[in-house]
């Protein structure tokens, strides 16, 4: 399981830094924050809420997901992203189910995977709405609109995004769905993803290049590596400079299935781990299931800099 933005391809892309500037103009526009607030206020609310987005729902300030997606998305430059045939090669030749945790909207996600050439590498894709899916309509709204396509067999709509059937929401009274934003670095958010994607946490890897997510997965029970740094932090097995360094640091994902994982030598594996959500650290949930789901497709990395369209 892997997080896409800045670990899939490098942070020097550009990105990340494009996104940040978006979500600053969307406050400062749209949400009419004073300027002089608004790098403050970003840094603050992803410590707090894990991401921007997520802290500004919070907060009280109502706007729509998909408006605030499209103007943070809808801007960056996409062509700073290219075919990564050695990546793409290596993935194809992993024997395991690939699937890719983030963030991120469906949209984004689907146009950074069409640009790298990696879109039919993943058997499927948890994003922005598998884990917070919009409101349940009443009656009458069935009656009046045509049902998408969310309860597709395997809960996979037609573009292989994971559904929002199988999204776990905000049962407190006092929220709604859209005021509690799920997402990474929580580890209710890293549970929901295991149990969606169906998933034994003992027998996974999570490629993750933020070290809040690795913590959050490492309490979740996956195997851990971080991408993008070679210094180890808390909760991670593995540590890899780049995503490419995979087979080097991990030679048992093409070995036998009975081969257990191991972290590497030269990374110790840490069980300090912090991680908790708004309610407090979270019991570990595990449900595996012997069906697979078949062929799908849905999927952020965090620290400040990456705090994009969240």
């Amino acid at each position: 399981m892997a997080d896409m933005d800045d670990t899939l391809y490098p942070l020097s892309c550009g990105i990340n830094l494009a996104c940040r500037k978006n979500i600053e103009d969307y406050m400062l526009h749209h949400l009419q924050i004073e300027e002089s607030q608004i790098p403050k206020m970003c840094l603050e609310l992803y410590k707090e809420y894990g991401t921007t987005m997520a802290g500004l729902k919070a907060l009280g300030f109502v706007f729509d997901d998909d408006e605030f997606h499209a103007y943070v998305h809808g801007r960056l430059p996409y062509e700073t992203l290219k075919p990564d045939p050695l990546l793409r090669n290596m993935l194809l030749s992993m024997p395991q189910r690939k699937i890719i945790f983030t963030n991120a909207d469906q949209a984004h996600a689907a146009k950074v995977l069409s640009r790298l050439g990696l879109e039919d590498c993943f058997e499927g894709v948890i994003c922005f709405e598998t884990l917070n899916p919009p409101p349940k309509k009443t009656e009458l709204d069935d009656k009046l609109t045509a049902t998408p396509a969310y309860n597709l067999p395997d809960d996979l709509n037609n573009h292989g995004f994971y559904s929002e059937t199988e999204s776990i929401t905000n049962t407190e009274s006092n929220t709604t769905p859209h005021e509690r934003i799920l997402c990474k670095p929580s580890v209710e958010a890293m549970q929901t993803a295991i149990r969606i994607a169906n998933i034994d946490p003992r027998r996974t890897v999570f490629f993750d290049d933020s070290a809040r997510n690795i913590a959050a997965g490492k309490a979740a029970g996956l195997h851990t590596v971080l991408v993008g740094s070679s210094v180890v932090v808390a909760g991670a097995d593995n540590a890899l400079e780049s995503i490419h360094n995979i087979r080097e640091a991990l030679p048992e994902i093409w070995h036998d299935e009975g081969d257990e994982l191991k972290p590497n030598s030269q990374v110790a594996a840490n069980p300090a781990v912090f991680a908790s959500t708004d309610s407090g650290p979270l019991p570990i949930e595990t449900v595996v299931d012997a069906k697979k789901p078949t062929a799908i497709k849905s999927f952020h990395s965090n620290r400040y800099q990456e705090c994009r369209m969240l």
